[in-house]
């Protein structure tokens, strides 16, 4: 083996003291990274006698110019657009509806759907959207949502695995490639990857994901019945605090019904008190907290709110049937759109002395009162005559957007409630999204245009079409990441330029002895599946892939048929395979949710972290 160069020696130190720094967690890993960065900047001005220069200092901060980093910024924006005009959710919503009520038909229905969006905005962001709907199946099936949260959050990180654009290892792949082949001869110069080029890998991937929960979850998923679910919690406080029960069902109006030509006031007064009528759905138009005088025709469908059992009661008598699937409440009445929350009446407030009906708290407010707490008693009956005192806590149920206007008048009510979704959606700008979002994809498909062009012109025009904010936009970007990223790119390139990553290949080719290439294939998988457990997936990336490049060529040298650019891609794909412990976002995200503990994590995620090795291999071998 060749001997270590000063240059080798400090490269290795520096990255074992990155290590280290990523594992103990002394500091938050963006701050890790910018340390190291300053770190390889100050070598260039020690003598070379103490410390050889690492790096040029004149192309220390490329990292924030780069292709990938660019690119991952502009992902994040176009993946904020596409959430912003609700048209995510309107997916999730659909999926609410079609999925069915089994476990063996919801998670396939969720976890595939959350891993298609996946492959097209960050993965943590997908499985942030779909948490809401989870919840929503859960509390109407029954189902704990630690048995559909955890295959909707490993789907979510395999979908990241379908398209070049879908993980920040994979998007960073191509710029290492083209860093890694400045030190390699001519012909035996890497070519880099298309948009599409892994979705045979990633589609096999999310495929074995949703089958392995399908047919072993029952095995692998615990079924806990006290999951951190905020949603669980809050109807639970309410249900403490003022008595209210039960969820939310639907009641459509047939011909021959008694209703058909009535109003929602006499509607609502056969209804029982502990039953509220809150959204009604006739033709295409959907009322959230409807008039009181609005009417009821045959075909319309009301939404109701309160224990199923008196539900059932006011059916039976009245000859209607009750659905517990929103068919046509899903969006409308989803988690993200519309809920429970309190406000209470000041003391300043000019409503004091009014009653409910005199104030039209529907069609003022849009707001659907449920009940008034009152000096230790709850009112639930009689409520339209009520009449508001100072110190009212006033219980209803409302669109996020109408509470948030509520909000604003604090000389009329003070919102206690605040921990709701305050964001508007702009449905009105999903044309403007799809069309930039398709103009994206198509420069990345049909032209040679850099990749974070062709994803800046989704961006820019997002932001031009008012999809987004200029500030919106840059809320959407994870700066961590960025700098994250964009600070460890100096390191990689030091590990490349000063020999380091070809004398660690020599080194283990050396300790293997005469192997096969898929044995060094798996060997490097093995390794990027580690690495990406103690330390986030793009430092991995950025320390692998040389190395990786390195062991390939090396392994050339003496005769094994190993392909440079398959065995970076391997590092890219490999650094996805975090189940075993929460360390990954999403992970990390669907833990309290799902009241998960780190051994459930290693029960479910050891077997899929075993089957991810063996079909990426696979499909490594048969696609490329």
């Amino acid at each position: 083996m060749e001997a270590l160069t000063a240059e080798m020696i400090w490269v290795l130190c520096i990255l074992a003291f990155t290590i280290y720094l990523f594992v103990s967690e002394i500091v938050r890993v963006d701050v890790a990274a910018i340390l190291v960065m300053v770190l390889l900047g100050l070598t260039t001005i020690i003598p070379d006698a103490v410390v050889p220069s690492l790096v040029d200092p004149n192309r220390l901060f490329d990292g924030f110019a780069s292709n990938a980093v660019i690119s991952i910024i502009a992902v994040m924006i176009i993946g904020a657009g596409l959430d912003k005009t609700g048209l995510m959710s309107k997916v999730a919503s659909f999926i609410m509806r079609v999925g069915g009520t089994t476990e063996k038909r919801v998670i396939p229905m969720v976890s595939g759907t959350a891993g298609f969006i996946s492959s097209f905005m960050q993965n943590v962001g997908a499985a942030a959207l779909f948490i809401p709907v989870v919840s929503r199946i859960s509390n109407r099936t029954g189902l704990p949502m630690s048995r559909l949260l955890m295959p909707m959050g490993f789907t979510a990180i395999l979908g990241g695995t379908m398209t070049m654009i879908g993980s920040s290892p994979l998007i960073l792949l191509n710029d290492l490639i083209l860093t890694s082949n400045q030190s390699l001869p001519e012909d035996m110069q890497m070519s880099t990857f298309d948009l599409f080029d892994v979705t045979p890998i990633g589609l096999a991937l999310v495929v074995t994901g949703i089958l392995y929960f399908v047919i072993a979850g029952r095995f692998v998923l615990p079924a806990n019945k006290n999951e951190g679910d905020s949603t669980t919690s809050t109807l639970d406080y309410f249900t403490d605090t003022y008595g209210l029960e039960g969820e939310i069902y639907e009641i459509p109006i047939p011909h021959d019904s008694r209703f058909d030509g009535s109003t929602v006031e006499s509607f609502e007064s056969m209804l029982p008190h502990t039953v509220s009528a809150i959204a009604m759905r006739s033709g295409d138009q959907t009322r959230i907290a409807p008039s009181s005088d609005v009417e009821i025709h045959a075909g319309s469908t009301i939404a109701v709110m309160g224990p199923l059992r008196d539900i059932k009661t006011f059916t039976e008598t009245y000859e209607l049937e009750v659905s517990g699937e929103l068919n046509n409440f899903s969006e409308a009445l989803s988690h993200s759109t519309s809920g429970i929350s309190e406000m209470v009446v000041p003391p300043s407030s000019k409503l004091i002395g009014k009653s409910l009906h005199e104030i039209r708290m529907r069609n003022t407010y849009g707001v659907n009162v449920l009940a008034i707490h009152r000096g230790g008693e709850t009112i639930r009956t009689g409520l339209r005559d009520t009449v508001l005192q100072a110190g009212d806590t006033i219980v209803q149920h409302s669109k996020w957007d109408d509470l948030a206007n509520v909000n604003k008048n604090k000389d009329e009510f003070l919102v206690i409630t605040q921990d709701y979704p305050h964001e508007e959606l702009r449905p009105s700008k999903v044309p403007h999204a799809l069309i930039f979002f398709a103009i994206a994809l198509g420069l990345i498909l049909f032209t040679d245009v850099r990749l974070s062009i062709a994803l800046l012109v989704g961006a820019v025009g997002m932001i031009l079409t008012k999809v987004l904010s200029v500030d919106e936009a840059y809320n959407a970007v994870s700066w961590k990441t960025v700098f994250l990223l964009a600070s460890l790119i100096p390191l990689g390139a030091a590990v490349q330029l000063t020999g380091t990553a070809e004398w660690i290949a020599k080194s283990t080719l050396h300790i293997m002895g005469d192997v096969s290439p898929f044995m060094l294939q798996a060997v490097i998988a093995v390794l990027a599946t580690f690495f990406t457990l103690v330390m986030s997936n793009v430092g991995a990336t950025v320390l692998l892939v040389p190395l990786a490049v390195n062991i390939a060529v090396q392994a050339q040298a003496v005769g094994i048929d190993a392909n440079p650019a398959v065995f970076a891609l391997t590092v890219a794909l490999a650094t996805s395979n975090s189940f075993l412990i929460p360390t990954h976002q999403v992970n990390a995200l669907i833990m309290g949710p799902g009241g998960y503990a780190v051994k459930d994590f290693m029960k479910a995620g050891g077997i899929m972290t075993v089957l991810f090795l063996v079909v990426m291999m696979a499909m490594l071998n048969i696609v490329f």
